[in-house]
């Protein structure tokens, strides 16, 4: 197994993120759209949101990204306790606890750093392997968006977790 590290997302990044985004397995889990261009990625990614924090988790022998989180905060001052994540690891690496690393970091910097007081996310109800690491990872199914999002042609529901402060 390979060693991984997990750190704060750099521009020198971009083209093994946008690798990632461009793959078939992250744009059936995510928003990611496919077809996108590099440079569209490229501009994405050195142009984030405000309030938005970004980590990966590279090869410590290669220097390669083979995941990433970010944590979106909220602007609106009643809503500033909390922020949205999203994820997604390289297929490649499933399973080798690579998205718990990211889920673990990004709730340190969240909860121990940043005050915040709740994390949530949305996640498709058919990406069963994604649900099972956010409850192993202290989320908890809060409800179900019927048609969330149009992938592929149809429809699909998705779930909404969320993990409170727990220290």
């Amino acid at each position: 197994m390979t060693e991984i590290i997990v750190r704060a997302f750099e521009m020198a990044d971009w083209e093994d993120v946008a690798t990632l985004f461009l793959s078939e397995k992250c744009q059936w889990g995510t928003f990611q759209l496919p077809l996108q261009s590099r440079d569209d990625i490229r501009h994405k990614l050195a142009n984030p949101p405000p309030l938005t924090h970004r980590l990966v988790a590279v090869q410590r022998e290669t220097g390669r990204v083979v995941g990433m989180i970010g944590l979106h905060g909220n602007a609106h001052a009643r809503r500033a306790h909390a922020a949205g994540i999203g994820m997604f690891v390289h297929e490649d690496f499933h399973n080798q606890g690579i998205g718990s690393k990211l889920l673990e970091e990004i709730s340190r910097l969240a909860f121990r750093w940043l005050g915040l007081q709740r994390l949530e996310l949305t996640v498709y109800v058919d990406n069963e392997p994604a649900i099972h690491l956010y409850k192993k990872n202290g989320f908890v199914l809060e409800g179900t968006f019927q048609r969330y999002a149009f992938r592929d042609g149809v429809f699909v529901d998705a779930h909404t977790m969320g993990k409170i402060r727990d220290f």
